[in-house]
């Protein structure tokens, strides 16, 4: 007991260094037009009342006096209280300082914070005062308690800024086995905000068991929507009391407080209940229709159209839940209404969110309307007919553009994987692929026909690929005679002529991956991308064995690592209410630790991944470390900015801890090891 006591005042200690009116800056000294830039934030001179007060009653005014002129910014976005308050304080300059009205009624024997974020800036350049926190409690007691965590995207595997941590005494909520309802039946006793680099600490907790929520609220309201805000939950019960011990810092380059994190949270977009309907239908152009859905996967038996037969009505998902559908009309210009009449029936949720089968009428008008460019050139042309009428000349109309859109590369280098592609503003209805002609000229001025097929892909209709065993060496004429390809607003094609070579894998590099599995049954996508973290290649359905990236450009690489529970070949997203966590995404990293490797022309990448090791059980330890890597990585690249930037800037840039005073560790309280997942 009295070891516990012990850590408790420590964190507490540790908790006083967080307070602003403790700030110990040196005395700044006017300085001359031209002189160094001012880049400390204010300096907190006095608080009425002090902060910590207790027995704290309704309506109550605090008055925060500073050494300087201050500036409330994005207040709405930054200031937050703990626990939330139905009228938010109202916040306004006098003076020197900042007047916070309280307006809501106050429950009793709570510890309340105010956190200001950055919002309070001092008046001339704008330096903020971070993490700035005005402490209360309206019974006898502060509660003291600390924790820490984390909070990263579960795909991208990269920290989540900003976002909020809920914290539900574990007594005041009902724990149902089947689903959790936590989140939309109950207010949070305390808050906290992570930073920017995803860790936040939560401070004056009570010493009793939470369940803890992050939740992302980009709305700004102080709910969780659904299919709107990213979350993230932990199983079981939390007490601060309990927890390993963490240490503090402050970080005097992001100029704000951090620290190892205890508690972990895996963030996704879960997918909201809504009643599935037909909400509109348009037609934005003569042979294109739109149907939008309420919700995803809507189940249609029929759609019928008074004048269009059904095996001329082409249906096109535009998006991956299917809730957004096109539907293209394969009919002659002039054979198609302004007004295309019809029905659709489909699977509708009655009052009682039960889905019922409904025929709806559809009605999907479309007219004719210029834009200005069009406008133009009608009047041009009709001056020009009138001018050459005048004159007693024939007036022959310049020719028409062709409008058949399409994106086809008619020159470059193919990717003998990938071969060539082709993408069309309107679905192909026709295609005769035996009048193309594809050629392979040697070095020796040889020419051959090389077997060639033009394959639309299975998840794209407008996307095409021209595949063919194409070699190094030479060079390749492909050949589209005019009219080979039709849309289905009768469109057709101009003739194309196109030049192309192969890629030398010998410019390129190779990365070869030697996958050691959890179980033999395992499954897994592995995932190529950039220095930027963009998806440039990805394979499916891994297993045991070797994985093999070809046609690598040099430069910077990192690999994301799926672990495809259920075998679906796709990332699966969580679900909070069903306490399902989404699938794990990790990146790799080898025994240094890195995520970004460098890959060079005609150079191979060699790495094993022991998929028990990447896809471990995240403990405090482990998550500490991975970090800590990022942590040195990140300040590399600083240093490196900082060194492009020259001296003159990097004196400008300086901070001396925002409002805190101080630099280097503000505590160190291990207890290393804990499991956490």
């Amino acid at each position: 007991m009295q070891k516990k006591r012990i850590i408790q005042l420590l964190r507490l200690c540790v908790a006083l260094l967080f307070l602003p009116a403790f700030v110990v800056r040196c005395a700044s000294i006017l300085t001359p037009t031209g002189g160094p830039k001012d880049t400390l934030p204010p300096v907190i001179t006095a608080m009425t009342p002090d902060n910590f007060t207790t027995r704290m009653k309704d309506g109550s005014k605090i008055y925060i006096e500073f050494d300087e002129f201050v500036q409330l910014k994005d207040q709405q976005k930054e200031f937050f209280t703990s626990p939330a308050m139905k009228k938010k304080p109202v916040l306004s300059i006098r003076g020197r300082g900042v007047v916070v009205q309280l307006r809501d009624t106050l429950r009793p024997n709570t510890t309340y914070a105010l956190n200001f974020g950055s919002a309070i800036r001092d008046n001339n350049e704008g330096n903020p005062l971070n993490a700035m926190r005005y402490v209360f409690s309206t019974g006898d007691e502060i509660d003291s308690m600390l924790m820490s965590g984390y909070t990263a995207d579960s795909y991208k595997a990269d920290s989540v800024s900003k976002t909020f941590i809920w914290f539900f005494a574990a007594d005041s909520v009902e724990n149902v086995a089947e689903y959790d309802s936590t989140l939309f039946k109950y207010q949070p006793q305390a808050i906290a905000r992570a930073e920017n680099n995803g860790i936040f600490i939560a401070q004056n907790l009570k010493p009793v068991p939470y369940r803890v929520y992050a939740v992302e609220d980009r709305n700004d309201n102080q709910m969780y929507d659904p299919s709107v805000d990213q979350v993230g939950f932990l199983e079981g019960t939390y007490n601060p009391a309990e927890q390993p011990d963490f240490a503090i810092w402050y970080d005097s380059i992001r100029q704000y407080p951090t620290a190892e994190p205890q508690l972990y949270f895996r963030m996704f977009t879960d997918r909201a209940f809504r009643r599935q309907m037909l909400s509109q239908s348009t037609r934005p152009q003569q042979h294109k229709a739109m149907l939008y859905f309420n919700a995803a996967h809507p189940r249609i038996e029929e759609l019928r159209f008074d004048s269009i037969p059904p095996e001329r009505v082409i249906v096109e998902p535009l998006t991956e839940g299917r809730d957004t559908l096109a539907l293209w009309f394969d009919v002659p210009s002039a054979e198609l209404p302004d007004t295309i009449k019809g029905s659709i029936t489909y699977f509708k949720h009655d009052t009682t969110n039960t889905l019922q089968s409904v025929t709806e009428p559809l009605k999907l008008e479309w007219h004719l309307v210029e834009t200005k460019e069009q406008e133009k050139e009608r009047e041009r042309r009709e001056r020009e007919r009138r001018k050459a009428e005048e004159a007693g000349e024939e007036y022959v109309p310049p020719k028409e553009k062709n409008p058949f859109a399409f994106k086809l590369s008619l020159t470059g280098e193919v990717n003998p994987e990938e071969h060539l592609t082709a993408e069309f503003d309107y679905p192909l209805v026709q295609v005769d692929s035996a009048a193309m002609l594809l050629t392979h000229t040697d070095e020796e001025n040889n020419v051959t026909d090389i077997p060639m097929r033009f394959v639309r892909d299975t998840a794209d209709l407008h996307k095409w690929r021209i595949e063919a065993p194409w070699k190094l060496g030479g060079g390749y004429t492909l050949t589209i005679p005019e009219g080979a390809l039709r849309d289905v607003a009768g469109m057709s094609n101009d003739s194309l002529v196109g030049k192309y070579t192969v890629m030398d894998p010998e410019k390129f590099a190779v990365v070869k991956i030697d996958v050691i599995p959890k179980t033999d049954s395992a499954k897994y996508i592995i995932q190529l991308l950039d220095g930027s973290g963009a998806l440039k290649q990805e394979r499916r359905d891994v297993t045991r064995g070797l994985v093999q990236f070809n046609y690598v450009p040099a430069g910077d690489i990192q690999l994301r690592v799926i672990e495809d529970m259920n075998g679906n070949g796709r990332w699966d997203t969580g679900n909070v209410v069903e306490r399902r966590q989404p699938e794990r995404a990790e990146l790799y990293r080898n025994a240094d630790g890195e995520e970004i490797f460098v890959t060079k022309t005609n150079w191979e990448f060699e790495v094993t991944m022991d998929m028990n090791e990447l896809f471990a059980p995240v403990t405090m330890e482990s998550l500490v470390r991975l970090l800590d890597e990022r942590e040195q990585q990140r300040l590399r690249k600083e240093a490196e900015r900082l060194l492009k930037e020259g001296p003159k800037n990097r004196n400008e840039n300086q901070n001396t801890g925002g409002g805190f005073g101080f630099g280097g560790a503000m505590g160190s309280m291990r207890n290393m090891g804990s499991g956490m997942m």
